[in-house]
């Protein structure tokens, strides 16, 4: 498979070309965790990240909520 160049939270990252959002998340760590994701500065629904494919110098930004007061 080929590979594609993306940018995750600011992180040129190098990732296998064909994956959905729903991987990208698993690859990066936050397999059980609840964050929202916007790509290329449009936020999706969490019942899309299986449907939305990665494509090349996409920018994902995964933002995890913050607790605190």
């Amino acid at each position: 498979m080929s590979e594609l160049s993306v940018v995750v939270n600011g992180k040129k990252t190098i990732l296998t070309q064909g994956l959905n959002l729903q991987q990208v998340l698993d690859k990066q760590g936050y397999k059980n965790e609840q964050v929202a994701i916007a790509l290329n500065e449009t936020f999706i629904a969490r019942s899309q990240y299986q449907n939305t494919l990665i494509e090349a110098n996409d920018c994902i930004d995964i933002v995890a909520p913050m607790q605190g007061g």
